[in-house]
């Protein structure tokens, strides 16, 4: 039986789990696809720290060089992670004729265009379901499974801190800081959560999804980005009462040849697939104009979820290396000309508004006239009845231009009876 040599690069929580993997259900592999996956080095800066992991005798090292510079090595796995020396790591690799396995949606979203030009020119694979998603295979079901398809719509709850952290303040009726710190707490939420709760972390990973649902190349830079420090728990029992849920979602459309890309909390029916997604999990929402919807959905993040996603992007590259060809099905071809971003005037949504309003009579007629003013029709307003000198106004609109709810927002933030900056949601209605 063929045999393909593995190097893998970051000894962390999935680089452990890649390599266990590997030792454990080997044969498992071998029986189903024709070849053994052998994992010839571990290389980690950290080779004394106990990752649960028993390697062989001289497969770990801390040294990536001789995983680079190792002839005999066919797949490498970069798990380190950042912008930086993962990508001199990758590029070495390529230009050494080795393909790549990557879980680094922040690289791809900075970098890919010149890495997959790389890997192409030296005739390699760059295998990445593990950067969106975690263990769901969301990246080979746009890749192939929807290969027929233009793809409309995309919408994604990519962030399992955030889904966490919404479904606890939901759950509980908990403030966002009592939440975020119980997250932290438990191992959920970094010290520093500003890469998850502010829409970093889902940005990278829209990116990579619109480049591959489009096939030309977006940036984090790209991606509008709102977090959800803003999500108050009263707006989730707001939008409870109207029957919706707030998600995180990343947002990717095709709307008249142009494409809308952006990160940002937003109303989802409660009663939809996506609506019941809670917790850690992600869950990936296509739209194709052949298919119709489709979701998928598992675990988002950590060791085992994202190791399967790797060994998935192992064995599609092994099968590659045993019949001797690359690029099958390459992942980011350009094969329509778009006509860009959408600007936010070409932006057409249904939004939730809350303002914190004086209590007296007249305030509702001008909040009316200036959204009438914009051109922003009402759906459904509701004034909440509290002991407080300023009260609740929650509002639905029908569908109106972005730029037309900003300006809007503008000015009626600017009246003397509204006390807070307006808070601004999308309302995502998922075509049936």
């Amino acid at each position: 039986m063929k045999t393909v040599n593995i190097g893998i690069i970051g000894f962390g929580t999935v680089g452990a789990g890649v390599a266990e993997t590997i030792l454990n259900n080997g044969k498992l592999i071998a029986d189903r696809t024709g070849f053994m996956p052998v994992l010839k080095r571990v290389a980690d800066l950290d080779i004394t720290t106990d990752r649960g992991v028993v390697l062989p005798e001289g497969v770990l090292t801390t040294s990536s060089m001789e995983i680079l510079d190792d002839p005999d090595i066919h797949i490498v796995v970069e798990l380190i992670g950042g912008t930086t020396i993962a990508r001199e790591f990758i590029l070495r690799a390529l230009q050494c004729g080795k393909s790549v396995v990557t879980a680094n949606k922040a690289l791809l979203a900075t970098h890919g265009e010149e890495l997959f030009r790389v890997a192409s020119e030296h005739g390699c694979d760059i295998g990445f379901e593990a950067s969106v998603g975690g263990g769901i295979p969301c990246i080979k079901a746009l890749r192939e499974g929807l290969v027929g398809n233009h793809i409309k719509t995309v919408l994604g709850i990519l962030n399992g801190t955030c889904n966490y952290i919404l479904t606890r303040m939901e759950n509980e009726h908990a403030d966002f800081a009592d939440v975020l710190s119980a997250a932290q707490a438990a191992g959920y939420a970094e010290a520093d959560p500003a890469l998850d709760v502010d829409g970093i972390d889902t940005a990278h990973k829209a990116a990579v999804l619109a480049s591959l649902a489009f096939g030309q190349w977006f940036q984090a830079k790209d991606v509008h980005v709102q977090g959800i420090r803003s999500v108050t728990v009263n707006d989730i029992d707001y939008a409870a009462e109207m029957g919706y849920r707030i998600k995180l979602l990343a947002i990717i459309k095709e709307i008249n040849n142009r494409i809308e890309l952006g990160v940002q909390p937003a109303l989802v029916p409660a009663n939809s697939l996506i609506g019941n997604v809670n917790g850690v999990f992600n869950a990936v929402w296509v739209q194709g104009d052949i298919v119709g919807n489709t979701m998928y959905y598992g675990r988002g993040a950590g060791r085992q979820a994202t190791a399967s996603a790797v060994i998935a992007d192992i064995v599609d590259i092994g099968f590659n290396l045993l019949r001797n060809c690359t690029q099958r099905l390459p992942a980011f071809k350009t094969y329509k000309q778009y006509d860009g971003l959408m600007a936010s005037e070409q932006i057409v949504s249904r939004y939730y508004i809350r303002l914190q309003i004086e209590d007296k009579p007249g305030v509702l007629a001008k909040v009316s006239g200036l959204l009438g003013t914009h051109g922003i029709s009402i759906a459904t307003v509701a004034q909440k009845e509290l002991a407080m000198p300023a009260v609740p106004m929650i509002i639905l609109t029908h569908k109106a231009p972005e730029r037309s709810i900003l300006d809007a927002m503008a000015a009626i933030g600017a009246l003397p009876e509204v006390f807070e900056k307006p808070v601004l949601f999308r309302l995502e209605e998922l075509e049936q």
